[in-house]
């Protein structure tokens, strides 16, 4: 590494210390939305999955988060105009919530997220007929997962 010496700076002006932080109003709403989807995940845990726990990798919640977020930024309302419908995908695939970001707009696009049950787990090296004994145990969640967007409008472009 190669340290590189800075001359003729002065710091005594209390304005070169001002920046403007675009991304702080972005970082609260992708931790807002990571928030929401946790929550929905524990809802859906209990009345959709019917198992004990639900494990899920490492960071995948913000990452979708953050996704959805890139998703939205070109709509006209932004994520406010969004409806996410959150499937699963095990042994079949069910929708296992919906979340209406903001429900005071009107829906202009809908983004499909599709969880998918993790086969690389320790649980996969059981034998079939203790799975179906364990299914009230625990289910992992891969971290690959499938974001579609389908827009309910028109563009001129």
């Amino acid at each position: 590494m190669e340290v590189l010496s800075l001359t003729n700076v002065n710091y005594k002006n209390n304005e070169d210390f001002e920046y403007d932080y675009p991304e702080s109003e972005e970082m609260a709403l992708i931790e807002a939305l990571t928030t929401r989807l946790e929550q929905e995940l524990k809802t859906a845990k209990k009345e959709h999955l019917s198992v004990g726990e639900v494990l899920l990798p490492n960071g995948l919640t913000r990452r979708i988060s953050q996704d959805m977020f890139v998703m939205g930024d070109s709509e006209p309302c932004g994520l406010r105009g969004c409806t996410l419908y959150i499937n699963f995908e095990g042994e079949e695939v069910k929708r296992i919530s919906k979340i209406k970001c903001d429900p005071t707009t009107p829906t202009t696009f809908e983004l499909y997220l599709t969880l998918k049950q993790s086969t690389a787990g320790w649980n996969a090296f059981l034998p079939q007929f203790l799975k179906k004994i364990t299914r009230g145990g625990t289910v992992m969640i891969s971290p690959e997962y499938g974001l579609q967007k389908k827009k309910l409008y028109r563009s001129s472009e």
